[in-house]
């Protein structure tokens, strides 16, 4: 049976798809958004998250190291990632839980059996599964096998995804997913470029092709100041998305509730000194959108 690569099975969201939901975290994404809050879902592998705030200082990690990657420096452990092999020996035996893998290798048959136990609150509310990320597409067959499940059992299905993929990727899942959560993230290719790392060029196709389809179609839009608050943007994405069949646009104020995993990952964090849009800026821009005709919420 084929398995997939999670991060996180979260229950009872209510910001992820109408409803209450079952949010499934799939690890790998293409992208690399200099404001994610989840890049512990980046790499396509497992890793291992250092919460420092948890250790205890009793070097036990060290000891336990076989490849010597692990060494103390002013009480605490530093890691050398070039050494690192993730065997997990120091997650293992850390006392305290500092250290703990990031990745988890899942069956369809074992992950259907926790979204099931949600069933009774998706009939309840509308609600239903988000497959979200990372970027889902990347497991395609893990990630069309368990679509396929779900809508066997009549359970409504969401895909939050980037967009950017082959196409072949969306007509394999088109006929199971209910209703695609799509970023949108800037329109200028060369700040694309800059600020997640690809060009946005198949994203873009793929977004008209989904329209021209009729597939239900959520647009999720960051914003970051300074990056893609400015009139320019905001004027692009409103001539596109108002030539294309989108049922809701959300608007998503940056935040900075990812920033410490970024320390506990050994990463940068390239906006440290950022700061969220202004409420007023985000009610300018909302309105905006509305004079075009547009469903808008903020959040969501």
């Amino acid at each position: 049976m084929t398995s997939g690569t999670i991060i996180n099975i979260q229950k009872y969201s209510i910001h992820d798809g109408p409803g209450i939901r079952t949010t499934v975290f799939l690890k790998g994404c293409p992208l690399k958004c200099w404001w994610c809050h989840n890049p512990e879902s980046q790499s396509y592998k497992q890793e291992i998250m250092f919460f420092e705030e948890r250790c205890i200082k009793c070097k036990a990690c060290e000891g336990k190291c076989q490849q010597q990657a692990i060494r103390i420096n002013d009480s605490f452990p530093i890691v050398n990632r070039k050494k690192c092999i993730l065997c997990g020996e120091c997650a293992n035996f850390c006392p305290n839980n500092a250290r703990e893998y990031v990745g988890k290798n899942i069956t369809v048959k074992d992950l259907m059996k926790e979204i099931q136990k949600d069933e009774i609150f998706y009939e309840e509310s509308g609600g239903g599964v988000t497959f979200s990320g990372g970027e889902p597409m990347v497991q395609i067959d893990f990630l069309n096998e368990v679509l396929k499940n779900c809508k066997d059992m009549d359970i409504h299905t969401a895909v939050d995804t980037s967009g950017y993929t082959n196409w072949k990727n969306f007509n394999k899942i088109i006929d199971k997913v209910d209703l695609f959560l799509y970023d949108l993230k800037l329109m200028n290719n060369e700040k694309h470029l800059k600020y997640i790392g690809v060009p946005n060029n198949s994203i873009l196709e793929n977004l008209k092709k989904l329209s021209d389809i009729g597939a239900n179609i959520f647009i999720r839009m960051p914003i970051i100041a300074g990056i893609n608050d400015d009139n320019e943007h905001i004027i692009e994405s409103i001539k596109f998305l108002s030539s294309l069949n989108i049922m809701q646009i959300n608007l998503l104020p940056y935040h900075k509730m990812g920033m410490d995993k970024y320390k506990r990952l050994g990463l940068d964090y390239n906006l440290s000194g950022m700061e969220k849009p202004t409420d007023e800026r985000m009610i300018e821009i909302a309105n905006e959108f509305k004079s075009s005709g547009m469903k808008i919420k903020i959040g969501g």
